[in-house]
């Protein structure tokens, strides 16, 4: 067997990790060959690639993040136009089955993929978390650790300067980094995308604070958090060439707006991308090598059209249908329980 792979979307700790698992496990138990497309489907679009071999190499990767194949954003819809083209290059080039590992974007493409017959195993990667029908994806440890390591450092100097700090960390549509960071580090409030807050009730819960006589104020807020519309309006930023919706920093603006409100000191971190690099966890390479492991198997087994995914201590196979279908956002539940801790 010939397998194709790439890596789509952002970049994520823990894709080496995918690829060496392939490499090896397909050489190792089948005999197999890998072929990685270079910057995501744009390698396959222009027929840019690599034979990736089973030597040490390919083992010292396991620690490194980014992704040794490159990868890129493609438009959607040049991507739909162009899958002719994807499937010219898969055949020109011998492929079996084909090993895309992304986000929600590029397993959307595998899906279309595999409804026009392309034999397609799936693997989930976000920071975000956001994938469903997986009970969480490789990368989101790390992230989560670099996000409490700072918020951490970042109460000390709040204490020391009776500050409010306001920390924003990755999470466009779905809140689950600020979430577990927000209860990881006794943060006294977060705010995610899926519950609009109202700017004067996080003033006044401010104000209680330091009023009985404590020092200071972190608050978690999610990127694509987003005030009430009769509370806060935030600067439209408009829509990129990808179609997402482009965020003009909702922590900076709604600090200005408490300043302005409680006369308190404000200071806004974003920690942006280092969210996204440096080496994996511990975590993320065993749950990235276990998805390579089953993705490989799988393709030899001939289960196509098919996404790993986590279950419990589980690695299973979903629909990449049913995977694609919506995000995995926060349930109203799990925000209500971290927020018995707000204040």
């Amino acid at each position: 067997m010939r397998i194709g792979i790439l890596t789509g979307g952002g970049d994520c700790p823990g894709l080496n990790a995918v690829i060496r698992a392939v490499v090896r496990t397909a050489d190792a138990r089948y005999g197999s060959t890998v072929v990685g497309f270079q910057d995501g489907w744009r390698g396959l679009l222009e027929d840019r690639k690599v034979k990736l071999a089973n030597d040490d190499g390919i083992d010292r990767i396991l620690t490194r993040g980014g992704t040794i194949l490159g990868t890129a954003r493609v438009n959607p819809d040049k991507l739909r136009a162009g899958l002719d083209q994807v499937k010219q290059t898969l055949d020109d080039n011998g492929i079996d089955v084909l090993v895309p590992i992304g986000g929600e974007g590029t397993l959307t493409a595998a899906s279309w993929l595999s409804d026009s017959g392309v034999p397609v195993i799936g693997v989930p990667k976000t920071i975000d978390n956001d994938i469903d029908c997986t009970d969480v994806t490789f990368g989101f440890d790390t992230a989560l650790s670099v996000a409490t390591e700072a918020i951490d450092r970042l109460h000390t100097t709040a204490e020391s300067h009776q500050r409010v700090m306001l920390v924003e960390v990755m999470g466009r549509h779905a809140g689950w980094i600020a979430l577990h960071a927000g209860l990881a580090t006794g943060a006294h409030l977060t705010l995610v995308p899926e519950v609009p807050f109202d700017v004067a009730q996080v003033c006044t819960m401010m104000k209680k604070r330091f009023q009985r006589g404590d020092s200071h104020f972190i608050c978690v807020v999610a990127e694509g958090a987003a005030p009430t519309p009769e509370s806060m309006s935030l600067r439209e930023g408009g829509i990129d060439e990808f179609g997402h919706k482009r965020f003009t920093g909702v922590a900076q603006q709604l600090g200005d707006e408490i300043e302005r409100r409680i006369g308190k000191e404000v200071r806004t971190t974003v920690l942006g991308h280092v969210q996204r690099g440096g080496t994996p966890t511990a975590h993320d390479r065993v749950l990235a090598t276990r998805f390579g492991v089953y993705a490989t198997d799988a393709a030899h087994r001939g289960d196509f059209g098919r996404m790993v995914a986590l279950h419990g201590t589980r690695i299973e196979l979903v629909e990449l249908a049913a995977a694609t279908r919506q995000l995995k956002t926060v349930p109203r539940w799990r925000y209500d329980e971290v927020a018995a801790f707000f204040g």
